[in-house]
């Protein structure tokens, strides 16, 4: 198949097949007398691999580490397991500063209860301050 319908029946950009191709993430496909790009269906599988790694949040270095291991001969569950284990990590990471943010909004709208008076809005007044002071708002 050609990169039109290889891009087709993966949902992956021509743009982004080629960018794969050139960062080797992608088996080099055969060329036609015209140097026409033919596709396998092992590159559907390749791409379709690809971009459930990229769904999971992983960059382009780690889905390389985890074509690597996928293709070694007896593949590599502690390169794998690490790997897996250290998103996890970011992903808690990313999970508590959110809460923290969910916290401080709420605090935030928290300070306008009355959001129909003259008087000035107590989450801009929050936020001014916060800004002059130039501290966080916690």
């Amino acid at each position: 198949m050609q990169i039109g319908e290889l891009a087709r029946s993966t949902g992956v950009k021509i743009e982004t097949i080629r960018y794969y191709e050139r960062e080797h993430l992608l088996t080099p496909p055969q060329r036609t007398d015209g140097n026409y790009r033919l596709y396998s269906p092992r590159h559907v599988e390749q791409l379709r691999f690809i971009r459930y790694c990229r769904s999971l949040g992983m960059s382009l270095e780690e889905v390389r580490l985890l074509i690597e291991a996928r293709d070694a001969p007896a593949g590599s569950c502690l390169t794998v397991n690490a790997l897996l284990d250290e998103k996890i990590a970011e992903v808690d990471a990313r999970v508590n500063e959110l809460h923290k943010l969910q916290d401080q909004l709420r605090r935030l709208r928290g300070l306008c209860r009355q959001p129909d008076q003259e008087e000035i809005c107590g989450i801009l007044a929050e936020l001014n301050r916060c800004t002059e002071s130039r501290k966080p708002v916690v």
